[in-house]
């Protein structure tokens, strides 16, 4: 009897040892592609973030130059090829869609250049 227990256990110890081996395989495969899709989606927005900062940047120092219209847009699309290559290089976005988010931020940002805030201190009225 023991030496069929011994023969079974040699038999079944392989198969069962490669069934945990596939089993815990899957898990650490799921959890990868979990792991990857969440910090994928999380590089994707940190890098989204950079473009439209450098975008605002740029156009906000075109326009603090003293350029205007097409030629503040083209700085800021300059300025961002420049300062986020890499958000660039992941995002790949159209030239067009580029032109038109450096266009929006253009619109966001003018209106603050046109404003003239005298800085000195006004009388106060006796």
């Amino acid at each position: 009897m023991q030496q069929v227990l011994t023969a079974i256990y040699a038999e079944v110890l392989p198969v069962l040892l490669q069934l945990i081996a596939a089993a815990l395989g899957l898990i650490l495969l799921r959890a990868s592609e979990a792991a990857r899709a969440r910090w994928g989606i999380e590089v994707e927005a940190r890098h989204r973030e950079a473009l439209q900062s450098a975008l605002m940047s740029g156009i906000s120092a075109a326009l603090t130059r003293g350029l205007r219209g097409d030629a503040a847009i083209q700085a800021g699309i300059a300025y961002a090829h420049d300062s986020v290559p890499d958000a660039l290089a992941a995002l790949k976005p159209d030239p067009k869609l580029l032109r038109s988010l450096a266009e929006a931020k253009f619109h966001q940002s003018s209106p603050l250049h046109y404003i003239n805030i005298d800085t000195a201190k006004p009388e106060v009225p006796r």
